[in-house]
């Protein structure tokens, strides 16, 4: 009786879980090579557990745009998860794979907007959505989306983060 409980038991028990890469690449989704720095910074800096991200846009720059003028919140929304995506490539450059993540802590999101634009959370929420595709619930993170006079070399979203690792 005992080995037909464990035989079930085996049986039952999940496949092993999928890698945050392989949950993106089922979601259609590829990480661009990372950018170079546009200053002098770096794109990312272990402090203990805490990797500190600096500000991201897409990989490599293709839009420029503000919105509520150039840009509607859709086009807005699509260029913030290609940051996520950029990011993420940044990640896996430093870190060496994505599932040594244990989860996404803070994210600060600027939307380069007109005074009168108030949609920055619905632009945001096209980065939100690619972390939390590749790293589930632990993807969520507190968030800021606030809106920019302007952004360097005209780009509709910058995005730094905070994740912790395993």
């Amino acid at each position: 009786m005992r080995a037909l409980l464990i035989a079930a038991a085996v049986l039952a028990a999940p496949a092993a879980a999928e890698t945050p890469e392989e949950r993106l690449a089922k979601a259609g989704l590829t990480l661009p090579p990372p950018n170079a720095p546009i200053g002098l910074y770096v794109p990312a800096a272990r402090v203990g557990k805490l990797l500190f991200l600096a500000g991201h846009t897409e990989c490599p720059i293709k839009a420029t745009g503000k919105l509520g003028a150039t840009m509607d919140v859709a086009a807005g929304k699509a260029n913030a998860a290609s940051v996520a995506l950029c990011m993420l490539a940044s990640i896996k450059a430093e870190l060496g794979e994505l599932s040594r993540v244990k989860r996404v802590v803070r994210v600060m999101g600027l939307v380069n907007a007109t005074p009168d634009f108030t949609d920055h959370p619905a632009v945001m929420n096209g980065f939100s959505e690619v972390m939390v595709t590749a790293f589930g619930d632990a993807g969520k993170a507190p968030r800021t989306a606030a809106g920019a006079g302007s952004l360097p070399r005209g780009i509709p979203v910058e995005v730094e983060a905070i994740v912790e690792l395993k």
